[in-house]
């Protein structure tokens, strides 16, 4: 083989991102994408998936578990096409990820070459920073290694904060060469002063927490969260914390979803942080606090000003932690001594909550109660724990409870979709290398499938509530307008696929559960089974049952708040 510009380009590349500390790429099969397959091959741990928009979600994975860039390479044409769903969930969930599509040069675009399309610019404004070097040529060596570098800071670093760069890269036949001497690594400049506009705001000093007030903290709202709890003890206000904020610790409020449902009085002030929460009974009892007169206050350190109710009368562009741990320092200080009695009393709408939810849940096999064990069993075993949206987050955010050390959460929460779930969790598992244990329904399992394509040997238990279709839409009005038949035929869809049948076909273990004792039974053989992911099938009480359940929860909580 001889030496080749475009082979010497890739390797470059590579170099520098193994220095800048990528580790993982994830590659599909393709002929186009060669030099730069072999580059990563050479120095990167590679894993090959089949289906790009699996592949996709692979990486995706690796990225959320890690908070490190990882790459996906591809060929040209639908290849990279199908690459799309996962640089939307990254680009709205705020993950780093450095997708590599291969192109074919400009002599062969637009007279119908094969596997030729128009790749420039295809992921649209779903990146934080795209280019098309074009054909490499040793005349521009000394811009390849900026180029490796600009695509990894674009992907952590972007002023949008962390999210997906596409680099199109054209390459000519021949594709199979050897690379020359690598250009020189430019000397370590000095790191990047903070930003500005992320210092502590000092105008929010300590009056900013006087009065009745809550903290909402969704996912993404800190590295820290004994600090944001320590705060929230400090001032006096409930913390109310979705499992992905990694926050539910004791003492904080985990059944807000019931209990919010329920008369209890209005804040006068509220700071967000992190995403909102799926929950719209939360949603619409802040909305009718902010209209009587409660000021909502968001920390916005990306200056995306998510604010889906329009409530938030001021958005904050700080950095959380720092703003945390300056506020903690003043108000241990010189803040008056906060309004015990509100904080009090929040924690005794929790107690009283979650023992309404447990006597209502009994020892029955039910969506919420398998929800519920998950997150404890994943916090015991030091789990991470992935769940799909749809059904399954909503449950996890509305009846996990609080821990002394709640499991890490994790979700597709950026688009709220449930493809690539699978995939997802395979990654997280992959990058980890500890038990992870993946919350879907049936139909997110299935959407998925072609992840399961040449299974990686990585501790990943699948487990899937089998209420035989798409549980959610029970709950919304479609259900209540439409005829059954018709209702589901176009909602409903129950799965005429056997689960069991298709995890076998592709050679996870599976586990039938009927009760809360098999499931228990399930976890723990899983526990001990390691590296062979498998698949415990959760049969649950139907979608209309699923509903009434609800119901009975929140009525529960209503009666034993009142």
């Amino acid at each position: 083989m001889s030496v080749s510009a475009q082979d010497t380009f890739c390797a470059t590349l590579v170099d520098e991102w193994v220095q800048l500390g990528v580790t993982d790429a994830v590659i599909c099969p393709g002929s186009r994408s060669t030099p730069l397959a072999v580059a990563l091959a050479n120095r990167l741990n590679v894993h090959v998936r089949l289906d790009e928009r699996s592949a996709a979600f692979f990486a995706l994975g690796l990225g959320m578990a890690s908070s490190r860039p990882a790459l996906v390479c591809t060929t040209s044409g639908t290849a990279a096409v199908e690459l799309h769903p996962a640089v939307v969930e990254a680009h709205h969930a705020g993950i780093p990820l450095i997708v590599c599509t291969a192109d074919r040069p400009p002599e062969l675009q637009g007279i119908g070459a094969s596997q030729t399309i128009d790749q420039v610019g295809l992921f649209t404004t779903s990146t934080r920073w795209s280019s098309d070097p074009g054909v490499p040529d040793g005349e521009h060596a000394d811009s390849w290694r900026p180029l490796a570098t600009r695509a990894y800071e674009e992907a952590l670093r972007n002023p949008h904060g962390p999210g997906p760069v596409h680099l199109n890269l054209a390459f000519r036949e021949p594709l199979v060469g050897e690379p020359g001497p690598l250009p020189r690594r430019a000397e370590p400049g000095q790191a990047p002063a903070p930003r500005a506009d992320l210092a502590p705001p000092s105008a929010a000093g300590t009056r900013f927490f006087e009065g009745r007030g809550l903290i909402v903290a969704g996912a993404h709202a800190t590295q820290d969260p004994a600090n944001l709890v320590a705060l929230s003890h400090a001032i006096g206000w409930p913390l109310l914390a979705d499992p992905l904020s990694g926050c539910r610790l004791e003492g904080t409020i985990a059944a807000a979803d019931a209990i919010v449902r329920t008369d209890v009085p209005r804040p006068e002030r509220v700071l967000v942080l992190g995403t909102p929460w799926l929950s719209k009974a939360l949603a619409a009892y802040l909305s009718e606090a902010a209209a009587e007169g409660a000021i909502v206050t968001a920390l916005d350190p990306w200056q995306n000003k998510a604010d889906p109710s329009r409530i938030v009368a001021e958005f904050l562009h700080v950095e959380p932690d720092t703003f945390i741990a300056d506020t903690l320092r003043q108000v241990t200080t010189s803040l008056h001594p906060p309004d015990q009695e509100w904080l009090n009393t929040w924690q005794a709408y929790e107690r009283a909550a979650q023992a309404a939810i447990d006597h209502t849940l009994a020892d029955t096999l039910s969506e919420p109660h398998l929800a519920r064990r998950l997150a404890t069993f994943a916090a015991e075993q030091g789990a991470t724990l992935v769940v799909s949206a749809s059904m399954p987050l909503r449950d996890i955010e509305w009846f996990a409870p609080a821990q002394a050390k709640p499991p890490r959460v994790l979700a597709n929460r950026g688009a709220n979709g449930i493809d690539g779930v699978t995939s997802t969790a395979l990654g997280v598992a992959t990058a980890t290398n500890q038990a992870t244990l993946a919350l879907l329904g049936d139909l997110a399992f299935l959407h998925d499938v072609s992840g399961l394509v040449n299974l990686p040997e990585v501790p990943c238990t699948f487990v899937v509530p089998d209420n035989g279709g798409g549980g959610i839409f029970s709950f919304l009005p479609q259900a209540d307008a439409l005829a059954l038949p018709e209702f589901e035929h176009l909602f409903g869809t129950p799965p005429t696929t056997d689960l069991g049948a298709v995890a076998l076909g592709f050679g996870l273990a599976v586990h039938d559960v009927r009760d809360m004792a098999g499931l228990d039974a399930a976890l723990k053989e899983r526990q001990a089974a390691a590296k062979k992911p498998a698949l415990i099938r959760v049969r649950v009480p139907g979608r209309s049952d699923n509903v009434a359940l609800h119901d009975a929860l929140n009525q529960a909580v209503r009666l034993a708040l009142r």
